[in-house]
């Protein structure tokens, strides 16, 4: 351990008590400012700097211990000075040593753990404060207002942070103030913070641009990562790196990155520090250090001079095509080991042009979904995909419904309104069956796939990030348009396939007319017209629609079955039945006339219906057959009668005679006779009421008639 004196000490405690302040005040400076503007980069730099307080905590714990050890040693020092002392306790002196046990203690455990601790707020604060604003919607809507209180926040803690983390610094040039560079980091950490707020607010005002606010969210999260990976580092590292017993430990979270902004004029001994701390070892007293050192501007220029050179070079990746420019116009390479086309584009390989800032190599842009350009390199001879109305489904993976959305924002076109069935429309209305509405709306999702044949005029145009929107703004407009005139029945259903021939024709002529009619360069591979459907809350009715139409060809299909099977039962068969009833048709247009026609056609249906057979033939039938039974039966009595009339007039008393003891003979067929004698004055009859004939005759043909009649 440096043993320096305990004033020493107590300033620099007091001092870190002053960044403890600082760093507290501007805590709750960026909380308060963050929860009233609702700024999403001033709340994520809570994080970092609550971390700080952390860290000036510690570095006022271990000043004030090293001031008490400094004091308990003197006490020592002045205790063995005196030779009776020294015989009395000569033994005990380091039992004594307690504030060098508690500094021990805390630079061993204390300040690791408070390491770890820094560590872990800055990782997972990062970390949710960056998932946080990816999930955004709309990033641009979340920016607060630029206000002069943002400038004077930003700037003041950028101003007065950065002022105090070169303060500390200076002061952590001594030994016995070297942990003070970690708390010029942690101010150099505040500074960046205010400096990028301030910054990203006079961009905004000043130039009406969002970019770096849009960035700050992003930036923020990132350096808290990266200080909690930086410290992890080192922890991990300082289990195996080789100090010497008088060296004094420097602490985990003393980040060396920060450092170098805090001391930006001493990068080179900040540098070579460093390496002699990581590696044990003096390395900046290495011939090869001082070499490098001496020669450091010739080998700087020598770089720069490579890397000038190197802008000669372009390599042009596959599927990629771009231009070379000079002064503003298309000129061909040097060198060219690769295609080049005829308006000058070079396509995959490696070619050789001016070095910049006499050529330069551009490849066309696109702008991306969130709003930054990115270069589009990788898909600049490929296809590309532009949505002229509806975006796309965002979960390609689950069925989609017309009851749910399909994307976040959905697209709604104008077309017209379909007509009503004839069958429904009002025969006494005359405006009845024009239209069911005075418009409707359907959702149309157009993907457009086109490729860039020509380079040059793709690059004419418009200008970078301008030309995606440009070709989108037209595509709606023809899109537009196009729907516009066709009616709701023609879009979902009857003009389907009509339309992606339709739309190719009317986007080639509209983009032909571009770049003073030469065209934007593009050819159109494919239009589709895909995920039609009415808006969500109209959903429902068309279910109940199709259900009621299922239903109502359900109840046809139903009636058809019935009378099918109804007239087989009846007729036979169903054309049977029909000619059957096409012929009663005409029979009742002529009933009742007495002419030959209608006994021909009756006979005729009664032959086809006995022909048929089925019920109505089967009924014919046996109507017939009950006629001719009666008949006969009756004609058969007429006969008999005729037959007694005649034997009457021959002979009545015979006949009436005859008559009558048939009739008594029918009426006493079955009843019992009992004989008795005149002369019988007492008679006394006993009765056995039991039949004899209990049975059925089984060899009489006869038997039993009589219980059947």
């Amino acid at each position: 351990m440096t043993k320096g004196d305990h004033l020493a000490y107590r300033r620099a405690a007091l001092v870190s008590m002053l960044g403890l302040v600082l760093q507290t005040a501007l805590t709750i400076l960026m909380f308060a400012y963050g929860r009233l503007t609702e700024s999403h980069a001033a709340s994520s730099s809570v994080y970092l700097l609550g971390s700080g307080i952390i860290l000036w905590g510690l570095l006022v714990l271990v000043f004030d211990q090293q001031r008490r050890e400094r004091l308990e040693a003197l006490e020592a020092e002045q205790l063995a000075s005196t030779s009776a002392a020294s015989s009395a306790f000569e033994a005990t002196t380091d039992d004594l040593r307690v504030a060098a046990r508690r500094l021990a203690t805390i630079q061993k455990w204390v300040l690791p753990f408070g390491a770890i601790v820094i560590a872990s707020i800055n990782l997972v604060g990062g970390y949710l404060s960056l998932r946080a604003w990816r999930g955004v919607q709309d990033p641009v809507a979340e920016l607060p207002d630029p206000t002069g209180w943002a400038l004077a926040i930003g700037f003041g803690v950028a101003i007065v942070m950065f002022v105090f983390a070169r303060f500390a610094s200076g002061m952590g040039t001594l030994k016995p103030w070297a942990n003070l560079r970690a708390g010029a980091a942690a101010a150099v950490a505040a500074s960046l913070v205010g400096l990028l707020i301030g910054a990203a607010a006079f961009v905004q005002m000043a130039l009406s641009q969002t970019w770096m606010a849009l960035a700050i969210p992003y930036i923020i999260p990132i350096l808290m990562i990266v200080l909690g990976v930086e410290t992890v580092l080192h922890l991990i590292l300082d289990l195996y790196r080789p100090r010497s017993a008088s060296e004094p430990a420097r602490p985990a979270f003393d980040s060396r990155l920060l450092g170098l902004i805090a001391a930006p004029d001493r990068i080179a001994d900040s540098v070579g520090d460093a390496l002699n701390y990581q590696f044990g070892v003096d390395i900046t007293s290495s011939w090869f250090y001082q070499l490098l050192m001496r020669r450091l501007a010739i080998l700087v220029g020598l770089g720069l001079l490579v890397a000038w050179l190197l802008t000669a070079v372009v390599v042009v990746g596959p599927h990629q095509r771009g231009l070379v420019l000079s002064r503003g116009e298309v000129v061909e390479p040097w060198i060219s080991m690769g295609d080049v086309g005829p308006n000058g584009d070079i396509g995959p390989g490696l070619h050789i042009k001016a070095p910049w800032p006499l050529a330069t190599f551009e490849i066309p842009t696109l702008e991306s979904r969130d709003g930054f350009e990115r270069n589009a390199g990788v898909a600049t001879a490929g296809v590309r995909v532009l949505h002229l109305a509806s975006s796309p489904p965002e979960d390609l993976t689950k069925p989609i419904v017309w009851t749910e959305s399909h994307a976040t924002a959905e697209m709604l076109n104008i077309v017209q309104p379909g007509s009503i069935p004839s069958r429904l429309v009002d025969r006494s209305d005359p405006a009845a069956g024009q239209s069911a509405g005075s418009l409707s709306l359907l959702a149309v999702e157009v993907p457009v796939q086109y490729v860039v044949r020509d380079f040059k005029l793709f690059d004419e145009f418009a200008g970078p990030g301008q030309r995606e929107r440009l070709l989108t703004a037209i595509g709606r407009r023809v899109v537009t348009q196009y729907l516009g005139q066709l009616t709701f029945d023609e879009v979902i259903a009857t003009a389907r396939t009509t339309m992606p021939a339709e739309l190719e024709r009317r986007l080639t002529e509209a983009y032909g007319k571009l770049n003073d009619g030469k065209g934007p360069g593009i050819e159109i591979q494919f239009v589709g017209v895909n995920g039609v459907h009415p808006p969500v809350r109209v959903a429902p009715n068309f279910e109940r629609t199709v259900i009621a139409r299922q239903n109502r060809e359900s109840t046809i299909e139903t009636a058809i079955k019935t009378k099918i099977s109804r007239l087989t039962e009846v007729a036979g068969s169903v054309d049977l039945a029909e000619r059957i009833v096409a012929r009663l048709e005409e029979l009742e247009a002529i009933r009742g006339s007495g002419t030959p026609e209608e006994t021909e056609l009756e006979l005729e249906v009664q032959r086809l219906l006995e022909d048929a057979g089925g019920e109505a033939g089967q009924m014919l039938l046996e109507a017939g057959s009950s006629r001719w039974a009666r008949h006969m039966s009756e004609r058969g009595r007429a006969a008999m009668l005729q037959g007694q009339n005649r034997a009457y007039e021959a002979a009545p008393t015979l006949f009436r005679s005859k008559m009558y003891f048939d009739a008594l003979l029918e009426a006493m067929r079955s009843a019992r006779v009992y004989v008795t004698p005149d002369g019988l004055k007492d008679l006394y009859i006993r009765l056995e009421l039991q039949d004899n004939d209990l049975g059925t005759d089984v060899f009489n043909e006869n038997a039993g008639a009589e219980l059947q009649m």
